[in-house]
């Protein structure tokens, strides 16, 4: 009898969807612990189970069987991971997954590797925030260590009089771990890059080209691949740091490394991700091998497959949620203008400023390719003048 890979994926987002994407032309068996019955994967996913993946004793017995369980989101609490491990590989583990969970971990950590960051420190008191923005100098950033995302919980902090307001009601995490409050310098970036290297357990690694990156609210509005204008030493450089940081701390599967180029020359850390990723999603159809892809060879430890270019540029924007509700409608004059452009919808119920797709432009010069992806995702924001 033919044996098939069964792999298990905790949280129903469109990452999940799209890595069923990549598992179907593979043959590998898909099962996913979704959130509700209609969210996005769930809409692909035939073998899905509607539950709580803060629950152990749900997720134990929905990884029972699979050859791996990797997630869509990095929620699953760290010390369940632990738990599952013994019954299932768990990729990435929690000895990696903590330090994209908790940012205040993360710093330690990358301060420990000597890779650049912002000057931090943990503060657990208004007043200790205050006192590190007399020591930086204002306006200084202030981010929840667990929990938040496109833009939420966090703070840019002008003087003194803010210091208080990253601490009104902060919560818990729901799986009742404690968030602490991470203060950081605040950088004067010129833009924003991100690095995206995937990694199996048996040590083999491929890095993607570095993309520039374009944020509106802290939401990733666009990217460009490869980051015009950087140069081919300092992109190896990069490359080669992000490889390490996959290495020294252990992941399997994708790892993401946000970075922040600043004004004054330095490129510095800003965040990790250890899951396909938005900065990540030109790969699709601009890349020999998409991340989704090679997370997923990663994840059941098969050789992983090449990330070059497919063309000079890629250019991929998010579509956001806006005025036109009929995106399917929106597709007609989208292809009718551009059939060279591609569409990816999340099968999300349209909500202002949600990521409910993205569109993606191939082409040799960046200007031209930029032009028709942000017309293609205008459109289907509702803004066909744009």
């Amino acid at each position: 009898m033919t044996r098939r890979y069964s792999l298990a994926i905790a949280g129903g987002g469109q990452l999940a969807r799209m890595m069923q994407q990549a598992a179907i032309p593979l043959g590998i068996d898909v099962r996913l612990l979704a959130e509700g019955p209609d969210v996005s994967a769930a809409q692909v996913i035939p073998d899905h189970t509607v539950g709580d993946y803060r629950d152990l004793d749900t997720l134990l017995r929905f990884v029972d069987g699979a050859d791996a369980l990797t997630f869509d989101h990095e929620h699953v609490p760290t010390r369940h991971l632990d738990a599952l491990a013994e019954k299932v590989a768990v990729r990435p583990g929690s000895a990696a997954l903590r330090f994209a969970q908790d940012k205040a971990e993360m710093r330690a950590r990358m301060r420990e590797l000597g890779v650049a960051c912002p000057a931090f420190a943990v503060a657990d008191t208004s007043e200790a925030l205050a006192a590190f923005g007399e020591e930086q100098g204002w306006p200084i950033i202030a981010k929840t260590s667990r929990g938040g995302y496109d833009g939420k919980g966090v703070w840019k902090l002008d003087g003194p009089h803010e210091a208080g307001l990253p601490f009104e009601d902060l919560p818990e995490t729901s799986a009742g771990e404690r968030v602490r409050i991470v203060a950081e310098e605040f950088i004067d970036f010129a833009r924003e890059l991100s690095v995206i290297v995937v990694r199996s357990p048996s040590g083999q690694v491929v890095a993607y080209p570095i993309s520039e990156t374009i944020q509106d609210n802290g939401i990733c509005v666009e990217t460009v691949t490869p980051a015009p204008g950087l140069d081919g030493e300092v992109a190896a450089g990069l490359q080669e740091m992000a490889v390490r940081i996959a290495t020294e701390l252990g992941v399997v599967g994708v790892l993401a490394v946000e970075l922040m180029e600043a004004r004054d020359g330095r490129i510095v850390v800003n965040e990790l991700a250890m899951r396909p990723h938005n900065t990540g999603h030109w790969s699709i159809d601009g890349a020999l091998t998409s991340q989704f892809e090679n997370h997923l060879r990663a994840v059941l430890d098969l050789p992983l497959g090449s990330p070059s270019l497919r063309s000079e540029v890629v250019v991929m924007t998010n579509v956001l949620g806006g005025a036109e509700e009929d995106l399917t409608g929106a597709l007609q004059h989208v292809f009718a203008r551009d059939r060279e452009a591609r569409v990816h919808l999340y099968g999300k119920e349209v909500k202002p400023g949600r990521k409910v797709g993205h569109v993606t432009c191939l082409g040799t010069d960046v200007d031209d390719v930029r032009r028709r992806a942000r017309h293609a995702a205008n459109y289907l924001m509702g803004d066909p003048d744009a």
